[in-house]
């Protein structure tokens, strides 16, 4: 009988982790896509907005994606502008770039610590326990659970994605480093507001799809052939 509780308490912390497992894996992936950089500077016009040619924007890209993944504090990104060197980012944006990577950093954290544990879980109900079926509607219901918030976000952005925008900073960051100038501050021109929409529904619709596969397995097992 205590087996059988720490069972379900497994299996509900299980639920409770996939969902952490999917979104931060999608932003985590999202993060090293230089794809989906390369589709916001070409949707926004970018290189208009800043003066960067094409091949330089690609830089961009790859030394953004190189420092979140680096052991460097900050980054000094320096790029070629009417053939003259320029230093990309102020102290402001540097700053502000130096806590959106402790964020990023946080995701992978956690999306390492879930993957653990979904493994864990698998290898217990597949080879200790012997029980398929705990794992099957796990992963159904983990999916589902994954789809109610993807859903319930998704329609908090798509109806006022501004004020979506704005919670999100005030609850990821504790200053105001993040307030910046689309006037002069390449940062926010590199990325407008749009480019968060997109990349938000990106992260939206993949952790949808994901839940939707997983808890599609989850439920042929479940109604599959009598297990245990």
């Amino acid at each position: 009988m205590r087996m059988m509780v720490w069972q379900r308490f497994l299996w509900a912390l299980f639920i409770l982790c996939l969902p952490l497992l999917l979104f931060t894996g999608v932003v985590s992936v999202a993060v090293n896509l230089p794809q989906l950089y390369h589709y916001g500077f070409h949707k926004y016009g970018v290189a208009g907005t800043t003066g960067l040619t094409i091949s330089e924007l690609e830089r961009v890209a790859g030394g953004l994606i190189g420092y979140f993944n680096s052991g460097e504090e900050s980054i000094d990104l320096v790029v070629e502008k009417d053939g003259r060197p320029l230093r990309l980012f102020n102290e402001r944006e540097v700053a502000h770039l130096r806590d959106v990577k402790a964020l990023f950093h946080l995701a992978y954290r956690c999306a390492l610590g879930a993957l653990g544990y979904f493994l864990l879980f698998l290898v217990l109900c597949l080879f200790v326990w012997r029980r398929r079926r705990l794992l099957a509607s796990g992963l159904f219901w983990g999916g589902c659970l994954t789809l109610v918030l993807v859903f319930s976000l998704g329609l908090i952005a798509a109806t006022d994605f501004d004020s979506f925008f704005l919670r999100f900073h005030l609850i990821s960051f504790s200053n105001d480093l993040w307030m910046l100038d689309p006037t002069r501050d390449y940062l926010i021109m590199l990325f407008p507001q749009g480019f968060w929409f997109d990349s938000a529904l990106f992260c939206f619709g993949a952790a949808a799809l994901l839940a939707m596969v997983l808890g599609g397995i989850g439920y042929w097992q479940m109604h599959g052939p009598s297990r245990s």
